[in-house]
């Protein structure tokens, strides 16, 4: 494994990654799309992430909150906590099969929802938004299905671009035979 792929410049360290930078999530632009896809990255690698975020964000920071927190609190004193609190490895994830994307979406307390896209516009837009993409480069239909994604908040969507949410776990942090 060579590390997250992406365009966040960072050092790994066996299973310890450190962006050499602080991470924008205000929102803004493709900034913000490249650091979430590579928080997310991280945590289907199993990598433990240690990172500072900056910006201020124009999205429900919530929608993050299945992703490793940021270990400096900078601007986000107050979200830190919170998002602390409510992390829990594997509340988002998706697995993949031919032509249908499966998701668990754990995120709230007390509920588990399983979500399959096999509409072949909502598939097309999951995986395609695995890459941070310029919602201008989408369709009409690609725009439809953004929508829909994002109202489902398995897309994050902000500053004319989009990035898909939940990671597609490769790892756990535990052996599959302790569960």
């Amino acid at each position: 494994m060579s590390g997250p792929p992406g365009t966040v410049p960072h050092r790994l360290t066996g299973r310890r990654v450190e962006p050499a930078e602080p991470l924008d999530l205000s929102g803004t632009g493709r900034g913000t799309a490249e650091a979430v896809r590579f928080l997310r990255e991280c945590q289907g690698l199993g990598l433990r992430v240690d990172w500072r975020a900056t910006g201020t964000p124009s999205y429900d920071p919530a929608l993050l909150r299945h992703l490793p927190p940021p270990a400096e609190l900078g601007p986000w004193r107050t979200e830190s906590a919170a998002w602390r609190a409510a992390h829990r490895h594997g509340s988002l994830y998706h697995r993949r099969g031919p032509d249908f994307v499966t998701v668990l979406d754990r995120r709230r307390p007390g509920t588990a929802a399983r979500l399959t896209l096999d509409h072949p516009s909502l598939h097309g837009t999951f995986l395609r938004l695995l890459e941070p993409t310029p919602v201008d480069a989408l369709d009409a239909v690609g725009r439809e299905a953004l929508g829909l994604l994002a109202a489902e908040r398995l897309v994050l969507s902000a500053g004319g671009w989009a990035v898909t949410l939940p990671p597609r776990v490769r790892r756990w942090p535990v052996p599959c035979t302790a569960i």
